[in-house]
């Protein structure tokens, strides 16, 4: 039986990778994003291998989500697969310079976008007693590094939310996992620095991973047996030993 997937943040990066991934084996897409026109482009390309539905919303705004997931026509209101993957992080200050608009960025999309999406879902997954929930942590959720606080903060939250489903939803045999990346090449630098052109020198002298090497991994652990759930992962790339730790050939 051909399973339906929901992936948030699927116009860049991890989302988009995964996106690609899950179309090459035949899984059906729901694809979420702010960008409407990476969206369509997206659907266009992969259309031609699965069926896909893109719906365009910001995950902060929980009317706005909820209303669009409720949207979803027929052939696509099952969602088997749910991906939590819409993230992001703002700043590198110390906790004391901080700016109180990046920290709203970080914990209304790490956090409360990742609880509105997943409570949209959700009651289906229990209704129909499966379903596979997977929410995209960070190593930075395993350990705090210097100017990480509130980034940090948010994927540590991701951490402990998501244990707390695994625990709550397993009555109805729900599978509930994380993915904690490290360095992976994706926009995510030009995020957080905001354009500045420090963000090009963040995965020099190394090779980072990549989206598709963690679009991968996503793709095996929703490819298990039923009776086996991947209940959390730590990736990096060689390079990478810890958050602060890296090997740089310059």
């Amino acid at each position: 039986m051909t399973k339906t997937a929901l992936i948030t943040g699927a116009t860049s990066g991890i989302g988009h990778a995964t996106a690609f991934e899950f179309a090459k084996h035949g899984i059906n897409l729901v694809l979420c994003g702010r960008r409407l026109d990476r969206l369509t482009t997206i659907q266009k390309a992969l259309e031609k291998l699965t069926h896909v539905h893109i719906l365009n919303f910001d995950v902060r705004d929980k009317a706005e989500t909820l209303k669009a997931i409720a949207s979803l026509p027929e052939p696509f209101k099952t969602i088997d697969i749910l991906i939590n993957n819409a993230g992001n992080a703002h700043g590198l200050d110390p906790i004391n310079e901080g700016s109180l608009d990046d920290w709203d960025a970080m914990m209304d999309i790490n956090v409360k976008g990742l609880l509105y999406v997943s409570s949209a879902i959700i009651p289906q997954m229990t209704e129909r007693k499966s379903g596979h929930i997977i929410n995209i942590g960070s190593s930075a959720g395993k350990e705090v590094y210097p100017k990480g606080n509130v980034y940090c903060g948010s994927k540590h939250a991701v951490l402990a939310i998501t244990e707390g489903m695994r625990i709550d939803l397993n009555p109805y045999g729900i599978k509930v996992g994380a993915i904690n990346p490290g360095l992976v090449e994706t926009e995510f630098s030009k995020v957080r620095f905001k354009g500045d052109k420090i963000a090009d020198s963040v995965y020099k002298g190394f090779k980072a991973l990549q989206a598709e090497d963690v679009a991968e991994v996503i793709y095996f652990v929703v490819s298990r047996p039923a009776h086996v759930n991947i209940a959390d992962v730590l990736m990096f790339c060689t390079a990478q030993a810890n958050s602060t730790i890296l090997k740089k050939d310059i």
